[in-house]
């Protein structure tokens, strides 16, 4: 099995808020994350794909197709975007890391199952937190 691993970037913004909690327990539980005016993030995210390279191509899948698929499915919907507010896929979702690399998948794989199979998501968050989903076992 080859792991193919394509990276792209975007900025987005946005809050992590319960509404029906109070200021003081949306604070407790998010900290900063619960700003009402908002934070944002440079994001990094890799796309990993896994599948044995065509005899003839070389390759588990296109790098370029795959960077398309990304873009359109991803990135053109999430950068410099309010994820709160802007983003279709999100409608209804706290906008964690952690919902967001769930949804990424979701938005994936129907495109990429045509040509390889979607081994992860990966999302850094900051430098210093990031987080990896696999789909469901």
């Amino acid at each position: 099995m080859v792991y193919l691993t394509r990276r792209v970037c975007f900025n987005a913004a946005h809050k992590l808020y319960c509404d029906h909690w109070t200021e003081e327990e949306n604070k407790a539980a998010f900290g900063k994350c619960a700003n009402a005016n908002w934070h944002g993030h440079n994001y990094q995210l890799f796309v990993t794909i896994k599948g044995k390279p065509d005899p003839n191509t070389g390759f588990v899948m296109n790098a370029k197709e795959l960077a398309v698929i990304i873009k359109e499915h991803i990135t053109e919907k999430l950068d410099h975007k309010n994820l709160n507010l802007d983003v279709d896929f999100l409608k209804g979702i706290q906008p964690s890391s952690e919902n967001l690399v769930v949804a990424i998948w979701q938005q994936l794989a129907p495109f990429i199952e045509k040509k390889a199979k979607l081994h992860a998501i990966k999302l850094y968050e900051t430098e210093n937190i990031f987080v990896e989903y696999f789909g469901e076992a």
